[in-house]
């Protein structure tokens, strides 16, 4: 702890960090709680992600939902039915934007503004410096808590790939649009859901394509019996579990079929243990010999790209879909209990273990729309901040029990142990969790 020089005095309100759409449903449930709210965007507009005018986006122009509307938008704010089952980044901004519109948000909201560090101080409160990204001076205000919702898919995590080459090699959070694909030679690096649709769109725009893919996944349609996947899924919960294991596999098998026979590798686990992989086009194109599958990139020489396999191939342009690592600069990791990787420790993934003022919302990766599960963050964040003032005592002994409960206390899935399924949570089974939590804190009878 320490105390920051003259901090101004916000000490009745909460700063929340970020207005994509983790940060609006936090600013919008913290108003229903009663609280003063200082949003701080660094952007001009809000969106997050989604706008993708922002530097930091990691959409490009195709980009679309791969959870479908009903299982995408917040509880309280339903998406047009007249939108498709799997709207376009456009209309998800719009949708955010209306939003914010609707729950006027945007009084709250300080846009062109970074928090550039945030320090606790004395009695729970936090010195929150903040700066134009403009530049300029900085600020410090003092607040009675802090919200992070700043994301976690806008800092790219890019391979060490030894050798030079020669070519092109780009993050595919840099890639926007698909003119930059044509005629080339494309290398598309990485099997996750990036890659897949990159590669699906170089195979319509470029000479040549490979898809470089480390392991095996298994590749969900956005379609099954007629109706978007994830609800079909969503559905088969109410089966027992080694059944609705057995119907999924099943169900993959008859689809999409088996695709080690294009030289894809095979899945080294179930379909549940791991992030789901939503393509209908990638069997297309490989079927029709338009992406070849290669196996992983292990140096790169000159003009060529040397695989796990021996062989070498000669694309003109790399794109490295890896993935992306969380960052949160303004905060010491201590705060978040991070180990040597960067990877945060948090209740929930929300709460913080020691600083019962600090949380973050959105920091997850489910298996389904990530709106719903934000808003029921926001609302156990406010509810919890608000508990705090009405009933300290109360409040401390929730604290106390929930702050040293493990992941496999809430999170009983078995997922692949990689960094890209750090926060990877069943959408149904966290907000079981959530409900649980919000139980203890009801008002007592």
């Amino acid at each position: 702890m320490q105390d920051s020089p003259d901090p101004g005095d916000r000490r009745d309100a909460v700063c929340v960090v970020g207005a994509g759409a983790s940060g609006l449903t936090a600013v919008k449930n913290l108003l229903e709680m009663g609280f003063l709210v200082d949003c701080y965007e660094r952007e001009t507009s809000v969106g997050g992600a989604w706008n993708w005018r922002h530097d930091r986006s990691p959409v490009f122009a195709s980009t679309h939902l791969i959870t479908s509307r009903p299982l995408t938008e917040f509880p309280d704010f339903p998406m047009p039915d007249t939108w498709p089952d799997y709207p376009h980044h456009s209309q998800v901004l719009d949708y955010l934007e209306r939003y914010a519109k609707h729950f006027r948000l945007g009084e709250q909201i300080w846009y062109g503004m970074e928090v550039v560090s945030a320090v606790p101080a004395a009695d729970g409160f936090w010195d929150v410096t903040i700066q134009s990204t403009g530049g300029g001076s900085s600020r410090v205000q003092r607040y009675a808590a802090i919200v992070v919702a700043n994301g976690h898919n806008w800092s790219p995590l890019k391979p060490e790939i030894p050798g030079e080459f020669r070519g092109q090699v780009m993050h595919a959070g840099a890639y926007k649009d698909p003119a930059k694909l044509r005629g080339r030679k494309v290398l598309v690096v990485g099997g996750g859901n990036t890659g897949c649709d990159i590669a699906v769109e170089a195979a319509q725009q470029a000479s040549q394509v490979w898809h470089s893919t480390r392991r095996g996944y298994w590749y969900a349609p956005k379609y099954l019996l007629g109706r978007p996947a994830d609800q079909v899924y969503s559905w088969s919960r109410r089966l027992p579990a080694r059944l609705r294991e057995w119907l999924h596999r099943r169900l993959l098998r008859l689809h999409t079929g088996d695709l080690t026979r294009f030289g894809v590798p095979a899945p080294d686990h179930r379909p549940s243990e791991a992030h789901p992989v939503v393509t209908s086009q990638l069997p297309y194109y490989l079927g029709h010999g338009k992406i070849t599958a290669v196996p992983d990139v292990t140096r790169f020489d000159g003009a060529a790209v040397e695989l796990a396999d021996g062989s070498r191939i000669e694309p003109d342009l790399v794109i490295t879909a890896t993935g992306y690592t969380p960052r949160f600069d303004f905060l010491e990791p201590a705060l978040l209990d991070s180990d040597e990787d960067g990877r945060p420790d948090l209740h929930l993934h929300a709460f913080a273990r020691r600083h019962p003022t600090l949380a973050v919302i959105g920091l997850l990766q489910p298996d389904a729309g990530l709106f719903p599960l934000a808003h029921w963050q926001s609302v156990a964040v406010a509810r919890w901040l608000r508990l705090r003032l009405t009933d300290p005592a109360r409040a401390t002994a929730i604290q106390q029990k929930e702050s040293t409960r493990p992941l496999a206390s809430w999170s009983r899935r078995r997922v692949v142990p990689t960094r890209r399924h750090w926060f990877e949570v069943d959408h149904v089974d966290y907000l079981r969790s959530l409900e649980s939590l919000l139980r203890q804190m009801e008002p007592a009878k």
